[in-house]
């Protein structure tokens, strides 16, 4: 009952209206910035290892990215592109690819625009985000008060946070992955809830998971930071290197791939047998899961990001844009495709296509890794299990970050509330493993549609003000 009525809200928030107005958000920046995302990549790497000594702000640029990468790099990537390929087929990895690209420019825009309207606080530490672009920046564009928005976004903020992709939808990955590992055959009960069992490993895991996140939220975004630096860079490279192995040992099923890919994702083999009523169907799945599921991977139009962003040591606002949209680039076009290629590689493409045969999450994509790589598959597995444990918990630590940050908003700053959200947060993180795994992206998907909209509305009305900035910055740099 409790699933069919979050598939019921989900199917509303994520109805064609809210993806219609992601794309043409996408799109209306790409245009106006003119492709700023094809166009001024390689300057962001460039900035990415920039000094920033004399900017204002708490981290330097490459913190900033870090932090973001840890909030976006987690379940997302293994769990969440598994997760949308079972439910929408293989045609959701090329939604994801499409808003990635459009996204990349909305991930400019919103980081750029973090900055330029971000505050300081009388202590020194920044405040900024979208509330800050929706409070002020809409203001000085329409002459009109949009507190309100800003509030809504705020509190959506929150809400995804302590019972979407924050909390739930993380550790509930990292028990997945342990017992996979572990206990795949759920051999060692250690309590029952209703009709669901839970190992050992999942109770173990669970409880070591919570008192690591317990002993780093209460530092503060300082120590998130520096654990985010250390952590993200390394497991990315290992992920990146187990992804690319399996993608050059087959390398000859690649175009296979991308050709079941294209297919799904426009219903080729629909039209093929006239089919509409059923190709629409297939389109608007891939289309929804794909674009969900990369919304919740890269949050590219979320607006957290942003939040991260508006910390960095820069002065020029244009600077910090360039650098933060390189996240949707790592996080989706890179993690993302390895992950969504071993899938349909190993279940979607050859004479032994069989699909995802019922399975869903990190079991969808440690089979598929297992599969493609051969073996036993136990050591594939605990690489998989390594990889989604620091990046889920790193996530994790970056969304406590940008849930303060938004409740900050909410309240004012009242501290004495954030420092009792904190526990609260822990809380969640700790009652996390004990629901399903489809219950939690699907709770995670409401909450970032939630937050999108009123994020997307800023962008749209501020796209003319990220524009001149844009050419503003430009201009004075060629005139050097």
């Amino acid at each position: 009952m409790f699933t069919t009525i979050l598939n019921k809200i989900d199917d509303i928030v994520w109805g064609i209206p809210t993806i219609i107005l992601i794309l043409a958000t996408g799109i209306l920046l790409t245009i106006r910035l003119r492709g700023v995302q094809f166009t001024k990549l390689g300057l962001g790497i460039k900035n990415l290892f920039k000094k920033t000594d004399g900017g204002k702000g708490e981290l330097s640029p490459f913190q900033a990215l870090c932090t973001a990468l840890s909030a976006t790099i987690g379940t997302g990537n293994i769990v969440g592109v598994a997760t949308a390929i079972a439910a929408g087929g293989p045609g959701a990895l090329f939604w994801m690819w499409f808003a990635a690209l459009l996204g990349t420019a909305t991930k400019y825009t919103e980081c750029m625009l973090a900055v330029k309207y971000r505050e300081h606080a009388a202590d020194g530490h920044v405040l900024g985000g979208p509330f800050y672009t929706i409070e002020k920046g809409m203001k000085e564009a329409t002459g009109f008060s949009w507190k309100w928005l800003a509030v809504l976004f705020a509190i959506f903020g929150v809400a995804a946070g302590l019972l979407g992709i924050g909390t739930m939808t993380q550790i509930n990955g990292i028990t997945s992955a342990v017992n996979n590992a572990f206990d795949p055959t759920s051999a060692h009960i250690a309590l029952t809830i209703g009709e669901k069992s839970y190992t050992w490993a999942t109770v173990i895991s669970g409880a070591i998971v919570t008192l690591g996140v317990a002993l780093v939220v209460i530092g503060g975004l300082k120590r998130i930071s520096r654990v985010a630096e250390k952590i993200v860079p390394t497991m990315a490279v290992i992920y990146v290197f187990l992804g690319l192995s399996i993608l050059i040992m087959n390398a000859t099923k690649i175009p296979a791939a991308f050709a079941v890919i294209f297919k799904n994702a426009f219903g080729f083999k629909a039209i093929a047998g006239g089919a509409a009523g059923w190709m629409f169907k297939q389109i608007t799945d891939s289309m929804q899961k794909g674009i969900a599921r990369g919304i919740f991977s890269n949050e590219a139009g979320l607006g957290s990001a942003p939040i991260a962003a508006s910390a960095a040591k820069v002065d020029e606002p244009v600077e910090q844009g360039v650098v933060s949209m390189l996240g949707t680039v790592i996080d989706t076009l890179i993690v993302c495709t390895m992950t969504g290629l071993s899938i349909v590689i190993a279940f979607y493409t050859g004479a032994d296509a069989t699909g995802a045969g019922g399975l869903e999450g990190v079991a969808l994509t440690s089979a598929a890794f297992s599969k493609v790589l051969g073996g036993d598959g136990r050591s594939v597995q605990f690489l998989l299990m390594l990889c989604l444990v620091f990046f889920a918990f790193t996530t994790i630590l970056g969304w406590d970050y940008y849930s303060e940050k938004c409740l900050e908003y909410i309240t004012n700053g009242k501290m004495l509330v954030v420092k009792i959200f904190r526990w609260i947060y822990i809380i969640a993180v700790f009652i996390g493993p004990y629901f399903t795994v489809s219950q939690v992206f699907t709770i995670a998907d409401i909450t970032n549609g939630l937050m999108a909209i009123p994020n997307c509305i800023s962008l749209i009305v501020l796209s003319g003000v990220a524009a001149k900035e844009t050419k503003q910055y430009f201009d004075k740099k060629s005139a050097l």
